[in-house]
């Protein structure tokens, strides 16, 4: 696995840079002995250091964890610690959804709790396109769209059901609930 470790306006010394190597490569390779690369970044926040982590484990798959404390040692282990939960529950649903393969949730049983309100717009307030990126758009179950949502900490997944195999989308609320869209069950009722 590269790992690549970085300071946002700071000196990374090799003490601090070979214990993040390390304890990274531990908790990554525990559960996922085919990582591709990680990228850790930290810096300094007020009285203390923040710490950054970004982890690519393979086929679309994107960990990020972040932690702050008043030295960089634990503001990396506080990151390394939501690294490593989001990885234990990731390979514990590969795990489960290899050995239930069979037993796959029917849409029916997710629902959608109030609506999506547009906010206003006004007409001179246009908002600019920040980034646009080539994205392959992964064929999953509704449940593996939410762990990818959950993993990657993102506020959007767009994916083709492999129900149906219509385009559908989950995303975060913001009342912390995860909204899904499934466009032609909507338009069917």
């Amino acid at each position: 696995m590269d790992i690549t470790v970085k300071g946002k306006q700071m000196d990374v010394g090799d003490a601090l840079r070979t214990h993040t190597e390390e304890t990274l490569l531990a908790a990554v390779t525990k559960y996922f002995d085919r990582a591709l690369d990680a990228t850790v970044v930290f810096s300094k926040v007020n009285n203390g250091f923040h710490a950054d982590i970004t982890v690519h484990a393979g086929r679309g798959i994107t960990v990020q964890g972040q932690g702050e404390a008043g030295d960089a040692y634990p503001a990396l282990d506080a990151a390394l610690e939501r690294i490593s939960k989001q990885l234990r529950r990731y390979h514990r649903k590969l795990v489960n959804h290899h050995a239930n393969a069979a037993h796959e949730v029917m849409p029916a049983a997710y629902s959608i709790l109030g609506q999506i309100e547009d906010e206003e717009v006004h007409e001179e307030h246009h908002p600019a396109i920040v980034a646009e990126m080539p994205h392959e758009i992964a064929t999953m179950s509704v449940s593996e769209a939410v762990m990818r949502l959950d993993l990657g900490d993102l506020p959007v997944v767009m994916f083709k059901n492999g129900g149906h195999g219509r385009l559908n989308v989950v995303y975060r609320r913001q009342d912390g609930n995860v909204g899904w869209i499934d466009p032609q069950a909507a338009a069917a009722e």
